[in-house]
């Protein structure tokens, strides 16, 4: 076992009421336990989706997999099941993510915007009285 993979005892307590199981509606999954270790390796680093192992497959299909876990609550009786203190800190959503700096914004570049403080635009206040002498005469 690696190190962020579930534990035997922990899979065989989760196993049989995952989605995907022979007999169940729409597909049967490949393989449900590389699919949570997959989604533990992401949780447990902290890495972006993008950079899941390939050992788990396409990054974007886990992801929606993992997705349409969290819709229908499979994650919620999952994490119900296992009671495991060390797994509730797995329970993300975007009120404690926070994005990449560059991760807000519009497309277009910067725009100068004139500040909505009056005070902001004006001299400033660190800049001695000498300065301030100088900087208004010369401007007359």
């Amino acid at each position: 076992m690696r190190r962020h993979e579930i534990t035997d005892d922990h899979w065989n307590r989760i196993r049989d009421f995952l989605p995907g199981q022979a007999g169940d509606p729409g597909v049967t999954a490949k393989d449900n336990r590389l699919f949570v270790n997959a989604v533990l390796w992401i949780a447990k680093t902290g890495a972006p989706w993008r950079d899941l192992p390939e050992r788990f497959g396409p990054w974007g299909s886990v992801w929606k997999r993992f997705d349409r876990w969290g819709a229908k609550g499979v994650w919620k009786r999952v994490f119900e099941e296992l009671q495991d203190p060390d797994l509730e800190w797995m329970i993300i959503d975007s009120t404690v993510v926070r994005a990449h700096q560059h991760a807000a914004g519009k497309k277009g570049g910067k725009e100068m915007r004139p500040s909505a403080v009056p005070e902001a635009d004006s001299a400033p206040k660190s800049t001695s009285s000498s300065m301030l002498w100088a900087t208004r005469s010369s401007s007359s």
